[in-house]
């Protein structure tokens, strides 16, 4: 059959759209260059709880001058090394920044007891200006969270319990009922060689709550449900140096 001038125009054009649309057997996909990846990182969940026991020392006293003094604390560093004793924290009072408190992590219980009783110790605070007669206690921390709070005014609470384990159960349910009124529970321990004699320092991230929640009743039925059979000693700091 003969075809005309326009039919044969028509199939050819046909035959032209058929090839465009269809390519190279279809199998060929177009790539689309404009495409983006899923660059979304999952956050990675840091523990920043540390349970592991660690011993440390804990000097409370007051100074005449907080500089001096702390020229003669580092002098005097070689005889804490001796004695299994390693530079930590420093700390100054919030009422009264003469007030310091230096904490030392222990390598050697025994030798730390030998250090606290060293007249070469004695000496040192001596020469550096050391007012008063200074409270020495070797702790042992049970649990610490090491998140970083910032410059937020700290307390330390040192009392005297019934029961370890029983308050530690109470006071751990008790967390959140702070962290709402503004405290932060930093570290929990207690003495070396007396799991009764307790101490623990909190995080006052809110001053102006936790300060409230420290006068409330709220907190005066959870001591008492919690076994706290003394009074309760707060030492409000700020830490000024860390090893």
């Amino acid at each position: 059959m003969k075809l005309s001038g326009f039919s044969c125009a028509l199939l050819s054009a046909s035959v032209a759209l058929f090839l465009t649309s269809c390519g190279s057997g279809g199998n060929d996909k177009k790539t689309d260059s404009t495409a983006t990846t899923d660059t979304t990182t999952k956050t990675q969940v840091v523990n920043t709880i540390v349970t592991t026991p660690v011993n440390v020392e804990v000097i409370t006293h007051k100074v005449a001058d907080y500089p001096k003094w702390l020229a003669a604390y580092e002098a005097h560093d070689s005889a804490r090394v001796a004695h299994g004793l390693h530079n930590f924290i420093i700390a100054r009072g919030f009422e009264d920044s003469n007030m310091v408190m230096v904490v030392t992590k222990v390598d050697d219980t025994a030798k730390a007891k030998e250090f606290a009783k060293d007249p070469g110790l004695k000496a040192a605070m001596k020469k550096g200006g050391v007012i008063g007669v200074p409270t020495i206690t070797l702790y042992t921390e049970t649990w610490q969270d090491t998140a970083n709070v910032g410059s937020a005014l700290r307390s330390v609470t040192t009392f005297t319990v019934k029961d370890w384990d029983a308050w530690q159960k109470g006071f751990e349910a008790g967390r959140q009922e702070r962290m709402d009124n503004g405290v932060t529970d930093r570290v929990v321990g207690h003495e070396l060689d007396n799991n009764q004699k307790v101490s623990v320092v909190t995080a006052l991230v809110d001053t102006a709550k936790a300060f409230a929640y420290h006068k409330s009743d709220a907190l005066k039925k959870r001591i008492a449900a919690d076994g706290v059979t003394s009074d309760l000693h707060r030492f409000f700091f700020r830490i000024v140096k860390v090893y």
